[in-house]
């Protein structure tokens, strides 16, 4: 449970095997590339290497030809990484003709198939009217509209009998009659503009279409299976194109991916003359098969020291924690990244996490729910979530069995705690004499988290040899005896009812911590044989004077934030009384009100008591010991 140890690695070669080294460069999952930048502005005569990349226009035209021919691509092992440029783009140009000489036929057989299967149908809607379409379309002085109508406006033709035009109507169905008008063309817009304002929708024959409506739809279902039979076969063909052509696409995908990604990270590659490098980290148990990848290579060299050996980088953090803890690092990775040399917040935040979720959210029945929905959410969706359910959910489980509730019952489980030799419940939540010892309780726990998130940053401070800081800041050894010294003093005042607020108790143990803290800065300056008032006396005063009064607000906001501890358990119990007291209101619907409360319970209050836990984690504890200010290991390729 600790930050994983990184070494710091330079791999070198020489111009000619500079390809050969980053195509094997590109496939680490272990290396933290740091740019070539950082390291060329401060020295000169280094440069970036910036060569133009010759292979991601091939690696766009493949892409999008496989987009086009709908073929997945599976990477290929590959032997040899040279691509003829000129070969290659010519090869991909043949493919793709050929296959967009295929598919237009393709689409010109579908389109010809779908206007003749749409003429059947307009043909066959016509075929009472018996009459010769080659007539019909020879017409010069005529013009012949063929459609249907709804039928009631049949009827209305009547009031146009005085016009100009023929009206035969030939097929009836349920709402529609199917007919035809004719006209001059000296009349055409006229009894167009009667027909149109009855509704009246032309069937548009095609110019296709010949002879008799019947022998029009024996040729045309004719035409449509010869089509048919030519497009299956088009079909196979572009099928069996397809497959054929898979095996080299992918191979050229595999190729062009690999040597792309070696001018991706040109970006990381330092040239000095003829010789080029690259600069990172590696965890440390991982260097010896890094230098594995490279050992193959001519003219590889790969150097391997100290992770702070050189100033100008700055080595990543990677967590490292066992099974339990593992799933909170997304917690502390939401706030920030602890840096390298830093303390590892991970187990603290988990233990802390769990232990005040479970007192907010106790409940035996609830908890194991919550616990086996976590276990279904990270199996089936791979939710990292889903892990911290799982064990935030025993910890309700196991703080329920202590306050005695099920699924709400707070008796349920009296009979086990009477064969432990309880006469009662130790805990009985709904009573009214449990509220302030639990409150006070509630309170404790979060001056003693307060008290250790202290200890840590002053182990922290004095390993980083920030001195001044774990002596005299609010955080520091100053912080932490004058709010220690003012709980126990308070809670022995007045709850014991001893006399430990005296003079002397006042004045070494909280006057002297709050002076400290008070001088903070220029004690600081005074360990560093620096001017103690460098903007004079009266300036830092005014200045300490408030950061003094805003850190005593702090200390008491920071305790007070804890009640929301005991508010939660209160809540819980009153949430589910609620519950029960629906329970007994509906009578037979009371099992559907057990299991539709509990769910709204255990939904509602687990998404707050959650919010709330990682509050009190990030602003009361996270705020006095972790500064989240690292960078974190991000490999080259994690796939």
């Amino acid at each position: 449970m600790a930050i994983t140890k990184m070494r710091l690695m330079n791999i070198i070669t020489d111009k000619q095997h500079l390809e050969e080294m980053l195509l094997r460069f590109s496939t680490l999952d272990n290396f933290h590339p740091e740019l070539a930048n950082k390291i060329v502005d401060r020295v000169s005569g280094l440069a970036v290497l910036n060569d133009a990349n010759p292979y991601a226009d091939l690696l766009s035209k493949v892409s999008e030809l496989c987009a086009e021919m709908d073929l997945t691509l599976v990477k290929k092992p590959i032997d040899s990484y040279f691509i003829n440029l000129d070969e290659t783009n010519k090869m991909i140009n043949e493919i793709k003709a050929k296959f967009d000489q295929i598919h237009e036929i393709k689409k010109e057989l579908q389109t010809v198939i779908e206007e003749n299967k749409m003429a059947v149908i307009q043909v066959k809607n016509v075929s009472a009217m018996n009459i010769n379409f080659d007539d019909l379309f020879s017409c010069r002085y005529l013009k012949i509209r063929v459609g249907r109508m709804p039928k009631q406006s049949v009827d209305k033709l009547q009031y146009y009998n005085n016009r100009p035009y023929i009206f035969k109507e030939f097929n009836k169905d349920e709402h529609f009659c199917w007919c035809m008008y004719i006209t001059t063309m000296r009349y055409e817009g006229e009894v167009d503009n009667i027909f149109s304002s009855l509704h009246f929708e032309r069937v548009r024959i095609p110019d296709f279409v010949h002879g008799t409506p019947e022998g029009a739809i024996k040729e045309l279902e004719e035409d449509m299976k010869q089509d048919q039979e030519h497009l299956d076969h088009v079909i196979e063909t572009e099928k069996k194109f397809v497959e054929e052509s898979a095996e080299r696409l992918s191979e050229l995908y595999t190729k062009l991916q690999c040597l792309n990604q070696t001018y991706e990270v040109q970006k990381y590659v330092v040239l000095l003359g003829e010789r080029a490098s690259i600069s990172g980290f590696v965890p440390e148990e991982d260097v010896e098969r890094v230098k594995q990848q490279f050992a193959d290579i001519a003219n590889v060299e790969v150097e391997v020291r100290p992770a702070h050996s050189d100033s100008r980088l700055t080595p990543p953090t990677k967590l490292k924690n066992n099974w339990f803890v593992r799933p909170f690092e997304m917690f502390v990775e939401m706030y920030g990244m602890p840096c390298y040399e830093d303390f590892d917040p991970t187990p603290f935040v988990a233990l802390t996490y769990c232990l005040l979720f479970g007192i907010m959210f106790a409940d035996v029945g609830q908890g194991l729910v919550l616990s086996l929905v976590g276990y279904i959410a990270y199996k089936k969706m791979n939710m990292r979530l889903g892990e911290v359910g799982m064990r935030i959910g025993l910890f309700s489980a196991f703080f329920g069995l202590i306050f005695g509730s099920v699924f709400g019952n707070e008796e349920l489980l009296n009979p086990m705690f009477h064969a432990l030799g309880f006469a009662e419940k130790p805990f009985e939540v709904m009573a009214p004499s449990f509220v302030m010892p639990l409150l006070i309780s509630a309170i404790a726990i979060g001056a003693v988290l307060i008290l250790v998130s202290m200890l840590i940053n002053v182990t922290q401070s004095l390993k980083n040899k920030q001195l001044g800081k774990a002596l005299f800041s609010q955080n520091g050894i100053a912080g932490f005896v004058l709010y220690g010294s003012l709980l126990v003093g308070i809670a022995l005042q007045m709850g014991a009812g001893i006399q430990v607020l005296t003079l002397p108790y006042i004045l070494i143990l909280i006057g002297i911590p709050a002076v400290l803290i008070f001088m903070q800065e220029p004690l600081e300056r005074l360990l560093e044989h620096e001017k103690l008032f460098p903007n004079g006396f009266g300036g830092f005063f005014m200045e300490a004077f408030f950061e003094m009064f805003e850190i005593c607000l702090t200390f008491l906001a920071n305790t007070m934030s804890y009640l929301r501890v005991g508010g939660f358990v209160l809540s819980h119990a009153g949430m589910m009384l609620v519950v029960s007291t629906l329970m007994s209101m509906v009578g037979n619907a009371s099992p559907l009100v057990f299991v539709l409360g509990n769910i709204f319970v255990m939904v509602l209050e687990g998404m707050i008591v959650g919010i709330q836990v990682l509050r009190l984690e990030f602003y009361e504890m996270f705020s006095r010991y972790f500064d989240g200010n690292g960078i974190a290991f991000k490999a080259l390729n994690n796939n």
